[in-house]
């Protein structure tokens, strides 16, 4: 192993965004520590390290992770403030209120709802500060060969580079999870419309916080504080047949008129309409498709693990998918850290138990948050079974109920005590001579839970 050979590692990390970034500071973190040499490189497609997208909420779970990586108040200093509100529920046509979610959000690790790119710009400059990768522009991965050791990427360029270890944190349109698993988006019944307003622009806003959702029948509009609340973050769903949305991508850069957004948010009340007035006269049109939960995450004996949308792609209606790539960065830091320092255990025989490790810890509550996030959708768009022949007065006690039920085992997971406790069982099942049990998967078709915020 590295420490005792003293080789570097050499680990191609494949997507530098927010999950990618994540993920070579977690490792460096990991693993410096231990004396560990690494070489760490990052390759992005892109021609310049830029993140696509508006806003995204961190959870509390996510942000401790980055307060675990002294990233915490750089975090808070650009993050948005709920003022003690997690979302409040409004009724689409009289903003009268459905439930106010509190949220405590005035301890030093918190709940932070943020601009895509400032949370880029956080981990880029970590990265480079603390020399814990070297990153790459320019460089799109079009797939991998096995080697005897290692292996060796394939660039567009036509330029090669080998690695020990290969992460792909290439997306939800995953070249690497291209080339070991044959499957096709699944549309989910809903697009978006995605956009940023100034708060500035809104002098008489009604509400104690500045997160909103206006909920109707198949429609639903979110608005959520990012930028230190100098900006909006405004996300609106509605559910349409996939006839009438062939044309639109499974693409952030996606655009539209502005005028579809008034068109399928008609008899929404004012402030819906004054944040319509603000939007960009080409806001983005976004398709929402889901896919099928994926029950394998690593390949090559181990020298190829997928992390983030790579893995477990979902739909954006718990505010989850970004928290949970970061989590992904943090269990195989971890994991990575203890078998190249030489642990004994039975879990870091090899760079395929390790990688067994990793997906032992994430995968069930990867697969929990996608059936998850698809429930959450659909119970915000009234679209659930049971809510399907309601009129939207008798749906509104039940969003009110489950709304607030949920949330708690996506904020609240000891993610270091679920990783040692995977870890130690694993480890005492292969002592005693059990055979080891694969995670149980959630089936996204069945999942009941509840919760909304949106990346």
């Amino acid at each position: 192993m590295t420490s005792k050979t003293q080789e570097p590692f050499r680990i191609a990390v494949v997507g530098g965004g927010i999950g990618g970034l994540f993920c070579a500071l977690a490792i460096h973190h990991h693993c410096s520590g231990a004396g560990i040499p690494l070489h760490i490189d990052v390759y992005e497609q892109a021609s310049e390290y830029k993140e696509i997208g508006a806003g995204v909420g961190l959870g509390i779970n996510a942000a401790r992770l980055v307060h675990k990586l002294r990233l915490g108040e750089r975090l808070n200093s650009f993050a948005g403030d709920r003022t003690g509100v997690w979302i409040t529920f409004r009724r689409y046509n009289d903003s009268g209120e459905i439930v106010t979610i509190p949220v405590h959000d005035k301890e030093t690790v918190r709940q932070a709802p943020c601009a895509r790119s400032d949370l880029l710009d956080m981990l880029r400059g970590a990265v480079e500060e603390r020399g814990a990768a070297r990153l790459h522009t320019g460089k799109k991965c079009m797939g991998v060969e096995d080697l005897e050791k290692g292996v060796r990427l394939r660039f567009a360029d036509s330029l090669t580079a080998e690695a020990d270890l290969v992460i792909g944190c290439d997306g939800i349109h995953s070249a690497l999870r291209n080339q070991f698993v044959v499957d096709k988006p699944v549309f989910s019944g809903q697009i978006a419309y995605r956009g940023v307003v100034p708060t500035k622009s809104l002098p008489n806003w009604p509400f104690e916080s500045w997160s909103v959702l206006w909920s109707a029948k198949h429609r639903h509009f979110l608005v959520f504080p990012i930028a230190r609340n100098e900006e909006l973050n405004v996300v609106a769903f509605i559910t349409k047949p996939e006839k009438e949305v062939a044309d639109v991508k499974e693409s952030w850069t996606s655009i539209c008129d502005r005028k579809d957004v008034y068109a399928d948010f008609k008899g929404f009340d004012k402030p819906v309409q004054d944040i319509i007035d603000l939007m960009p006269e080409q806001p983005s049109k976004w398709r929402l498709n889901d896919r099928e939960p994926l029950d394998r995450w690593h390949y090559f004996d181990g020298k190829v693990i997928l992390l983030g949308d790579a893995a477990h792609a979902m739909l954006p209606h718990l505010g989850a998918g970004a928290g949970q790539s970061m989590e992904d960065g943090w269990v195989l830091g971890r994991a990575l850290g203890e078998h190249l320092s030489g642990h004994t255990g039975s879990n870091f025989t090899s760079l395929q138990t390790t990688a067994r490790l990793y997906q032992d810890v994430r995968l069930p509550r990867a697969q929990k948050t996608q059936a998850t996030s698809r429930a959450a959708g659909n119970t915000y768009e009234m679209q659930t079974p049971d809510m399907l022949e309601l009129s939207f007065e008798e749906c509104i006690p039940l969003i009110a109920k489950r709304t607030g039920e949920r949330m708690k085992s996506v904020w609240e997971e000891d993610l270091d005590a679920t990783y040692e406790r995977v870890r130690d069982e694993g480890a005492q099942r292969v002592a005693s001579g059990t055979s080891k049990q694969s995670p149980t998967s959630g089936a996204l078709a069945t999942g009941q839970g509840e919760g909304i915020e949106v990346e």
